[in-house]
């Protein structure tokens, strides 16, 4: 089992920079799928980007491409969304989730992962 924990969140202007992080429990991490997803009220939860246990494979949704970054460091536990050129429409709480898995897959859907963090709000305001 793995406990993850967010951070980095907070309040920018459009156009600014925020760099989330994910912390992660457990001796395992480094087996794990990392996924961010995102959920404003009314809405279904969003994937935004997703990270293979290796590194070497990153997927992103179309409308963060080119302005988000994902990565990982196993050895401190921990995976990163760094978010450049934020739009007032990125307002969500952003959660991280890991899904294990031996392969370079990684899902797109919420029901693909099996834990989540408690999530931390990002705000842009225009």
């Amino acid at each position: 089992q793995v406990q993850l924990v967010e951070s980095g969140g907070g309040l920018v202007q459009a156009g600014a920079s925020l760099r989330l992080s994910c912390a992660a429990s457990g001796r395992t991490f480094s087996r794990y799928t990392m996924g961010w997803f995102r959920q404003t009220p009314g809405k279904e939860r969003e994937f935004v980007a997703g990270i293979s246990w290796s590194g070497r494979s990153t997927l992103y949704a179309d409308s963060v491409k080119g302005r988000f970054t994902i990565s990982r460091d196993n050895a401190k536990n921990t995976v990163y969304l760094q978010m450049n050129s934020l739009k007032p429409e990125d307002t969500a709480v952003f959660c991280c989730a890991a899904d294990l898995r031996v392969d370079e897959g990684i899902p797109r859907a919420v029901a693909g992962y099996d834990y989540w963090g408690q999530g931390t709000q990002v705000t842009v305001s225009s």
